[in-house]
């Protein structure tokens, strides 16, 4: 019996550490003795354990009669996510300890996180969207923390909408699954698929529903309203850690429960990733707020990210695995530094950062290095991912799509210099005057700058990577 409990606990560890970080909020709110600062230490110290236990004793189970299951690489994955939101609570310190609500906060983001870790596990449709609406639900709050501001709860309202569509229409999808094939399991649905009208509608379903919350183009237009309308670290959240949750939800349910119709989807994916592209490309091109810049590259991001998908392969799996994890460090790099100057001046837009270099000369290396590796060039990090994701996506040998992704990573040279042209070579009058940040957000930063300079180059790692999703 003690070992069944063991198996058990183990299965579930992520799950299990991220609860006890909850009820250990929740027993210091309720006592209401704790100042902020300790609150802010004090999980970032019970996260980085986290991190650190993820790595010991991960193997392949099932519990809940196969509704569960865990794997090295769904670990891998969950840590990766539990590792990005450590990141983010590192670069908010500045925001967070200034806030009376910080205990909610990390509530929120944690039993969203929480949601997301339930979804990567799942193999079964049920589990995997009680685990959507887990993840789904505290992020809507998160969106308007700050309660004073009127564009912050317009950004909450605009998700809770897009939420709730974007969710009725997946839930669709997945009782006309169930009336075709008698089954919510993965496994069982899989073996049952025959390709008919009904199954290809309910497919088309489901990944609307994901669309929506990987912001794939057309279903993208709550995206920057509400990465503009949330304080910068949900907004990192949002861009980071919820959309690789459902990146690693979405290739596990293409893969693993829509296989078999492969060459049907793969058409839907090669033509959604070029619009997607694109789109992100131009919007990025005319934006003058930060935050909304970085919506609208996050999702010229999931344009490449869907053709590392397309490859229908191990490779595709490694490939999307890798970016995702090189994606932490390059976005959350860049949201760190918003982040600090975001809390110490209130600015939020490209102008106010005008010779940036000459006053923080920090933040502004910081900042460029993160943008040179969203932007893909060598010999950063970013510049391996993208090459993974277009390598994945040749093994269906469709030229023209990787050819127009090819061109567009030219186009997104142009807009993500152009802040660093801001900071570097631009002059103003009014400079963002000296930023003494925190030495947790230091930590960040030089975590993230390693990360990205050092991870493309790293023997072994793409390759760790790929042996564990040959086994997926």
């Amino acid at each position: 019996m003690e070992i069944n409990f063991l198996s058990f606990l183990m299965a579930m560890k992520f799950e299990a550490m991220i609860t006890l970080v909850v009820f250990f909020l929740l027993i210091i709110k309720i006592e209401g003795r704790a100042g902020t600062a300790f609150v802010v230490q004090s999980t970032n110290i019970l996260l980085l354990l986290s991190f650190v236990l993820g790595f010991v004793g991960n193997g392949s189970s099932e519990i809940f009669s196969g509704m569960f299951r865990t794997t090295p690489l769904i670990a891998f994955e969950k840590n990766i996510l539990l590792f990005a939101t450590l990141i983010i609570s590192l670069t908010s310190y500045s925001w967070a300890k200034n806030h009376k609500h910080v205990s909610e906060f990390y509530i929120l983001m944690l039993s969203s996180l929480l949601g997301m870790f339930f979804m990567i596990s799942s193999s079964n449709l049920l589990m995997f969207y009680l685990g959507l609406e887990l993840s789904t639900i505290p992020v809507a709050a998160l969106c308007n923390f700050d309660l004073e501001k009127r564009i912050s709860s317009e950004a909450a309202l605009k998700m809770i909408l897009s939420s709730a569509f974007s969710s009725g229409i997946l839930l669709f999808g997945i009782s006309m699954i169930y009336g075709t094939t008698g089954s919510l399991d993965f496994k069982i649905i899989s073996e049952t698929m025959v390709g008919s009208t009904l199954q290809l509608f309910a497919f088309i379903l489901i990944f609307t529903g994901f669309a929506f919350k990987l912001s794939v183009v057309p279903f993208h237009l709550w995206t920057a309203d509400v990465y503009e309308g949330s304080p910068v670290a949900i907004t990192a959240f949002l861009s980071v850690v919820s959309k690789g949750s459902m990146a690693f939800v979405f290739i596990t349910t293409l893969y693993r429960v829509f296989g078999s119709m492969g060459d049907m989807w793969y058409k839907m994916l090669a033509l959604t990733a070029v619009i997607t592209i694109i789109t992100g490309n131009l919007f990025a091109l005319r934006q003058t707020n930060l935050k909304r810049f970085m919506a609208f590259s996050s999702i010229a991001q999931v344009g490449y990210l869907l053709i590392g998908v397309s490859g229908i392969s191990a490779l595709g799996v490694t490939s999307v695995v890798y970016f995702i994890m090189i994606y932490v460090f390059s976005n959350l790099a860049a949201f760190g530094v918003i982040s600090v100057i975001s809390a110490f001046t209130g600015k939020e837009n490209i102008q106010d950062f005008k010779g940036l270099y000459a006053s923080n000369p920090a933040l502004a290396l910081v900042m460029a290095i993160a943008l040179f590796s969203l932007a893909g060039i060598p010999p950063t990090a970013g510049f391996f991912g993208k090459l993974f994701l277009l390598t994945a996506g040749a093994k269906q040998s469709n030229w023209t799509l990787i050819i127009i992704a090819s061109l567009n990573l030219i186009i997104s040279l142009y807009y993500y210099l152009r802040i660093v042209r801001a900071m570097f070579i631009e002059k103003t009058d009014e400079p963002i005057e000296k930023i003494n940040f925190s030495i947790n957000e230091m930590i960040a930063f030089v975590v993230c700058v390693v990360g990205i300079l050092s991870l493309g180059f790293i023997k072994g790692f793409f390759e760790a990577i790929f042996s564990l999703s040959d086994k997926f």
